[in-house]
């Protein structure tokens, strides 16, 4: 029997084998114990017969005993020849109990349900098919008894019916304890599994949230802290080991660059950590969704903002979000200044070119004579003079996306007007535009900005269509949420190649000569403004726009935030 294998199985011996002998040998020495009081106390009452003489029954329990111990002793120092250890004890279990059943009267004795316990326990350690060797041993021995019974005269032929059942039930048992150990030694394998993985992904997440750069609580629903990271200590100014609050963790290390986890003996309130958040989180009572809340820190004197997300723990825990509003605001601020100074610079770039045209043609008109020549240099300063006046209209209008009105547009009634004004001032063919409104829809959004928007994306369409009837199509339905306003601008043109598709937004990038290249942006930061989305679809076959918006009012998320104050 190679201990790399068991049977046709290759199976590893593992802690858990071992183990599991040192409670069958322990389970043996106890057996060993009972039979040798119970031959001490009564032997007469243990046999019916002694054929082979009473004098033996004692010797046999005391070397049964013996025998035992050093079974636990070799289980415990001598970690090889796992299936040798075991195989020895159940041919000795076998022939003891085999010797007690022929000299007690037989299977009536009792000592074939040891038996049959016994098999069952070795084929729960087992492995493979030594457990079928087991029974098969037990079978032999109770045949082998029974017949030299059964010629002594002792017993009737009959009496083989009780000794097959019983031999079934060797090997019924055996079958069935191994079944369970493979079920057992598999479950086992997937805890362990599951166990490292958890482990691993207990400390990648405890990683994550000491190196966030925002304050992290773990807070229950009576507002007892359960963990947080140094960033929350650090913007909230708590002193968790001040009084009766201690802070225990493991892992620590001496900068404390360690998520804390607070041991339940010595509960952190979320007041001790903040009153404001504290008042605040009580107020709020046992909400399921997540919400805001921006304040002031008495200990630092940080403005932040928290945000409270709910978790399904057993617990229902919530996990606290902590921001500086000041970085918020400072981040925000070298951000525009970032946009503020690109957008400048293009500027100065585009208004760069129309006035170097105005200055050649001005220095061209001193000195020029003919007529014929001075117009068209007067063209040219004209066409350039709109240029400007076009560009420095455009950035004006990005400058008031921020002062909007939103109203209740109504589509059924604003889109039709709409396309009358529109294809009146721009001379475009009756039935060149057409508009399919889907329901009563209405949209919240600021009127001048709408008209601004829509003005921007149909002048692109009609500029490309082939200015057929329904060259250009105007469309609005309700999204598939509640309240959203789906309005979809397209044209049957060749539509935007891919290499343009990834610039299309960005300001003044045009294919157009005349054009300032602010429109589709203008129209983007427009739609940002008013709480929409403004996208940019797949050809089909032209162009496709989808502007995404909402019929309620809609306000910036940070007008809707409690604020508390010292």
């Amino acid at each position: 029997m190679n201990e790399s294998a068991a049977g046709s199985q290759n199976i590893v011996i593992s802690q858990t084998h071992w183990q599991a002998l040192r409670y069958f040998t322990l389970y043996r020495v106890v057996i060993a114990i009972l039979i040798g009081i119970a031959i001490l106390v009564s032997p007469k009452e243990l046999a019916a017969s002694y054929r082979i003489g009473e004098a033996l029954y004692l010797p046999l329990a005391v070397a049964y005993f013996f025998e035992t111990i050093i079974a636990v002793a070799f289980s415990i120092f001598l970690r090889r020849h796992f299936n040798w250890q075991l195989s020895i004890q159940v041919a000795i279990d076998v022939l003891a109990f085999a010797f007690l059943i022929y000299a007690s009267g037989g299977v009536r004795s009792g000592f074939g349900t040891l038996l049959l316990i016994s098999i069952a326990g070795a084929s729960l350690v087992g492995q493979g098919r030594l457990v079928l060797l087991y029974a098969a041993m037990a079978t032999l021995a109770l045949l082998v008894c029974e017949g030299l019974r059964l010629l002594s005269g002792d017993r009737a032929p009959a009496s083989f019916f009780q000794i097959g059942l019983l031999c079934s039930g060797f090997f019924i048992s055996a079958l069935l304890a191994q079944l369970l150990a493979r079920w057992a030694i598999a479950n086992e394998k997937l805890a362990r599994r599951r166990g490292v993985r958890l482990y691993n992904q207990t400390r990648v997440s405890q990683r994550v949230i000491e190196e966030m750069q925002d304050g992290v609580l773990v807070v229950n629903q009576s507002g007892f802290v359960h963990q947080y990271n140094p960033r929350a200590r650090a913007v909230l100014g708590f002193d968790p080991s001040a009084g009766s609050h201690a802070e225990r963790h493991k892992g620590a290390t001496n900068e404390g660059k360690t998520v804390v986890t607070v041991d339940s003996d010595e509960e952190l309130t979320l007041a001790a950590c903040s009153p404001e958040l504290a008042s605040a989180f009580a107020a709020r009572g046992d909400k399921a969704a997540s919400w805001n809340v921006s304040f002031q820190s008495s200990q630092t004197g940080m403005r932040l903002r928290a945000r409270i997300v709910p978790t399904k723990s057993s617990e229902r825990d919530r996990v606290i979000f902590l921001e500086s509003l000041e970085e918020i605001e400072a981040h925000a601020q070298q951000m525009k200044l970032a946009a503020m100074g690109r957008l400048t610079a293009n500027i100065a770039h585009e208004i760069r070119n129309p006035l170097s045209s105005i200055s050649y043609a001005a220095e061209l008109l001193a000195d020029e004579r003919r007529e014929e020549t001075r117009l068209r240099l007067l063209r040219i300063v004209r066409d350039n003079t709109l240029r400007l006046e076009r560009i420095v209209r455009d950035v004006l209008e990005l400058g008031r996306r921020d002062r909007r009105q939103p109203e209740p547009i109504v589509m059924g009634k604003t889109l039709p007007a709409f396309i009358d004004e529109f294809t009146s001032r721009e001379n475009i063919p009756p039935g060149v535009i057409e508009c399919d409104i889907d329901g009563d829809l209405v949209l919240s959004f600021d009127r001048a900005h709408f008209y601004q928007v829509l003005w921007n994306l149909v002048s692109n369409a009609v500029r490309y269509c082939r200015n057929e009837t329904g060259s250009v199509r105007i469309a609005a339905a309700p999204g598939k949420r509640r309240g959203e306003v789906l309005l979809r601008i397209a044209d049957d043109g060749d539509g935007i190649s891919s290499e343009l598709r990834q610039h299309i937004f960005e300001p003044f990038f045009t294919t157009n000569p005349r054009g300032t290249g602010l429109g589709l942006f203008i129209a983007r930061e427009l739609c940002d403004a008013n709480g929409a989305r403004l996208e940019l679809l797949e050809n089909d076959p032209g162009a496709q726009f989808l502007i995404t918006g909402r019929s309620d009012a809609w306000q910036p998320p940070e007008q809707n935030l409690p604020t508390l104050t010292n």
